[in-house]
């Protein structure tokens, strides 16, 4: 049995240039959901290392008040950067499996 996590979809970039902005909706989504947190990066067209430290921070923050957290969504680009990083270990079971990058036909 799961308890039911509310979900966060992040879109467009996910940098520097909206790093505060995030921060702000990562923290309230975390507060208002203490059955834990599911993030879904489907929609992110960008990811820099500003990003990557909100989604580090989001998972430190939510460990240290026992929350769950549940990262989605890992397409292309966050893959990219999160193999780059080597993050699976950081993240650990937060981190769903991603869908193998595929390679694209002419």
């Amino acid at each position: 049995m799961t308890s039911a996590l509310t979900t966060l979809a992040l879109d467009g970039e996910l940098t520097i240039y909206r790093a505060a902005e995030i921060r702000t909706g990562l923290l309230a989504a975390r507060s208002d959901s203490p059955e834990g947190l599911e993030i879904d990066l489907a929609g992110v067209t960008e990811i820099d290392s500003a990003g990557v430290q909100l989604l580090m921070a989001a998972c430190r923050d939510a460990r240290a008040h026992g929350q769950p957290l549940r990262i989605t969504g890992c397409n292309a680009v966050v893959a990219e950067v999160f193999d780059l990083f080597d993050l699976s270990g950081f993240f650990g079971e937060a981190l769903t499996p991603a869908t193998p990058l595929q390679e694209s036909t002419p």
